[in-house]
């Protein structure tokens, strides 16, 4: 599988914001749910006034829980918890 372009793109932002020392870490609140999340931003200037563009969350708990990596075996697919594992 291939990564999206525009996720090329934010990433190359991602990282020249981080070279800069232009990141910060914000508390904001979850549109959806309300509860609140630990965004990373890229920190620019826009006429004086500071401008912080989410890339976004920190993952709650464990994040090896939070998502499925791709699979070595299958270039299409991702790796699946063994049944009775906690994904």
């Amino acid at each position: 599988m291939s990564i999206p372009a525009h996720a090329r793109t934010n990433f190359q932002t991602l990282l020249r914001a981080a070279g800069d020392g232009n990141l910060a870490l914000m508390e904001c609140l979850d549109a959806a749910t309300g509860s609140p999340r630990y965004v990373i931003c890229a920190v620019g200037r826009d006429d004086g006034d500071y401008v912080f563009t989410p890339f976004g969350h920190l993952a709650d708990g464990n994040p090896y829980d939070a998502y499925l990596p791709p699979d070595p075996g299958d270039p299409e697919g991702f790796v699946h918890p063994e049944p009775g594992d906690t994904p």
